[in-house]
């Protein structure tokens, strides 16, 4: 949770310092399924479907269109933006 919160302010304060030089925007993904995911135990993945209002690990596929958003010309006045695509997991 730190590291998520430490980009999401660092990405709003460098969209106030950058103004005119560039747009800042993060991505915050929930609980993605990846190769890298598979040391969790089978218990643990349970604990992260069943905090997420979707029931589910997100799909890498799943991202891609935050960042063809954030990197087209329909996001010429996004700056500052957490885009958050985690499930729900943030709601409850």
């Amino acid at each position: 949770m730190c590291a998520a919160l430490t980009s999401r302010y660092t990405g709003k304060s460098l969209a106030v310092e950058w103004t005119g030089f560039a747009r800042v925007n993060t991505v915050s993904p929930g609980y993605i399924q990846t190769e890298i995911t598979h040391f969790a135990s089978p218990d643990m993945k349970k604990q992260w479907k069943d905090r997420t209002v979707m029931g589910r690990e997100g799909q890498v596929n799943e991202l891609k269109g935050s960042y063809l958003y954030l990197a087209s010309d329909a996001a010429s006045y996004t700056t500052g933006l957490d885009l958050v695509v985690d499930g729900g997991y943030c709601l409850p």
